[in-house]
This record gives C-alpha cells, structure tokens and sequence, in this order.
C-alpha cells in the first residue's frame, strides 16, 4: 500500500521560512515527477511546484517563483518544499503528490496526472 506522509507545517511570521518534507513508503519516487499543491479555505486548490524525476527540471506557480524550492532525495524517498519570505497569503493546508509519469506536464498545476496524496501539512504566517 502506497502511503505520501507530509511534516514540517506550522506557524511562522511573514519574513520566515519553513521546510516541508514529504515521504513516500510502497513506492519508489525515483522514476517519477512529484508536486506541492496547496487549499486555503475557500479557495481552490492551487499548483505551487513540481518537479521531473531527475530533478533537473522544476516548475512554480507564479505566486512562489523566487521565494519556494522544490527539491527532492530519491534515495530517502523524500519530496521537499523550502519556502521563504513567507507571506499571510501563504496560509494554507499544503498537500505533496506523486505524478503518474517522469516529467511534469505544461498543466502540471491543474493536479490532474497524480495518483497518491498525502493528508497535508498546515502552514499558517501571520503578519
């Protein structure tokens, strides 16, 4: 059975940082893509990253570009977030998935073309 567990959620400042882990077990993620997506309440959910299972190739949304990195360790089967100049609009349950493929398509965002989630992890900045 193939389970994504996310860590790392919590409370920060506006300005701080956070590192979100995202640990896959039943699965290898080395042949495959993996994504950050996120849901405010109220809000739909929304692409943050993802990234090829090579890790040579990585895509944002526009609204983490230059602030978020998306990294992976293939070899401790893990998916990471490192967010930075977190902002209150970062608030959000955040959610890793790993794609049915190696690459992240151009709609990666919309989520669809992922096959196992995790429960999530809170993050929540305050101003």
């Amino acid at each position: 059975q193939v389970q994504v567990v996310e860590s790392g959620g919590g409370s920060v400042q506006a300005g701080g940082s956070l590192r979100l882990s995202c640990t896959a077990s039943g699965l290898s993620i080395t042949e495959y893509a993996m994504g950050w997506f996120r849901q405010a309440p109220g809000k739909e959910r929304e692409g943050v990253a993802c990234i090829w299972s090579g890790a040579l190739n990585t895509n944002y949304g526009d609204s983490v570009k230059g602030r978020f990195t998306i990294s992976r360790d293939n070899a401790k089967n893990t998916l990471y977030l490192q967010m930075n100049s977190l902002k209150p609009e970062d608030t959000a349950m955040y959610y890793c998935a790993t794609r049915s493929y190696s690459y992240c398509s151009v709609n990666w965002f919309q989520g669809l073309g992922y096959n196992h989630w995790g429960q999530g992890t809170q993050v929540t900045v305050s101003s």
